[in-house]
């Protein structure tokens, strides 16, 4: 079975994942799969380059700047390169996942409604908290400006749109807490899969 896991910024999605990795559980990291991918996986590469110039790379590594500059106002070059990356991610989670032999894995995304990639699996995880505190974990963590995660946080969905799209919901506002709802939802997750 396939649990996708999501969130707003800051909400805490990463701990969870790593709360339930902790409990043996495979999880599939998208961002951090993604960036690899667009590192090393040949025809990723290829596309990115054949849209975007051989400037996206210097040399072998992929120039973020670079790319971010293209995507950022450009809605249609950002949908290029999501068409690019998306399905070499979910390819790549799916061929991942069958590599497993625990009864369910885990995919962290922060996309996951949006993108629509939660047709790819069979249960879907939303982790919320109080979108002040969520302000102020990401400003910490990240050392951006409080502005700066404002609007990040205005492009993603509500935490009504995830709780209307979620199967199951974390309220991430102490580790006690998060603990204990990650030992249920574990529970409940290997009993679903062993249905599957």
């Amino acid at each position: 079975m396939k649990v996708g896991v999501t969130g707003g910024i800051g909400s805490g999605k990463t701990t969870v994942c790593r709360l339930f990795a902790e409990r043996g559980v495979p999880v599939y990291n998208s961002d951090v799969e993604a960036k690899r991918l667009m590192e090393r996986d040949p025809a990723v590469r290829g596309a990115i380059r054949e849209r975007f110039g051989e400037a996206a790379y210097v040399g072998d590594r992929l120039d973020r700047q670079f790319l971010a500059d293209r995507v950022f106002h450009d809605a249609a070059a950002l949908a290029a390169l999501n068409g690019i990356v998306h399905p070499a991610v979910m390819e790549d989670f799916d061929r991942w996942a069958r590599e497993q032999s625990h009864p369910y894995v885990m995919l962290e995304s922060a996309i996951l409604f949006s993108a629509g990639l939660e047709r790819r699996v069979d249960r879907t995880l939303a982790v919320m908290a109080p979108r002040e505190v969520c302000i102020r974990r990401a400003v910490e963590r990240d050392g951006a400006t409080e502005e700066a995660v404002r609007r990040r946080a205005a492009t993603q969905l509500s935490d009504d749109e995830m709780l209307a799209r979620a199967d199951y919901t974390i309220v991430n506002l102490s580790m006690d807490d998060l603990r204990q709802d990650v030992a249920k939802l574990d529970l409940i997750f290997r009993d679903e899969a062993f249905r599957c």
